[in-house]
């Protein structure tokens, strides 16, 4: 597949996919840039390590603003909290080629997806259920 029918097939996905799907495509994003970014960090790569992490920052600082406080309430504003804490954790690694922070922000991603997953399938069978 040629790199331009690649990203017409990526375009096409996001913008046929559900807001569940998006989410889980969200934290997929940002668990992958952090990976990445401990990698560079490993092999001493400054601009790869700078340049993944600013792509795991976006994607955090998207699902931030995404949250809706009026229909998410507590749960909301702890999400937010999360990830305000994960944005300034990568800061923190960035400049200080910290690798911990991003094992760190990578457990809470991890975490989360596994959640949303979770919470996701059970809404499903629920509506298939109901």
């Amino acid at each position: 597949m040629s790199k331009n029918n690649y990203q017409k097939y990526k375009r096409t996905s996001v913008e046929s996919a559900s807001r569940e799907k998006l989410l889980l495509m969200m934290y997929e994003g940002a668990i992958k840039y952090i990976k990445k970014a401990i990698l560079a960090i490993e092999n001493n790569n400054i601009a790869e390590r700078g340049m993944n992490i600013g792509f795991a920052y976006d994607v955090i600082m998207e699902l931030n603003n995404t949250l809706n406080h009026e229909v998410g309430g507590e749960v909301a504003q702890n999400l937010e909290q999360l990830y305000l804490f994960m944005t300034d954790q990568l800061i923190k690694a960035n400049i200080k080629a910290d690798k911990e922070k991003l094992v760190s922000v990578l457990k809470i991603l991890e975490t989360l997806y596994g959640g949303w997953v979770e919470a996701i399938e059970k809404i499903k069978k629920e509506n298939v259920a109901g």
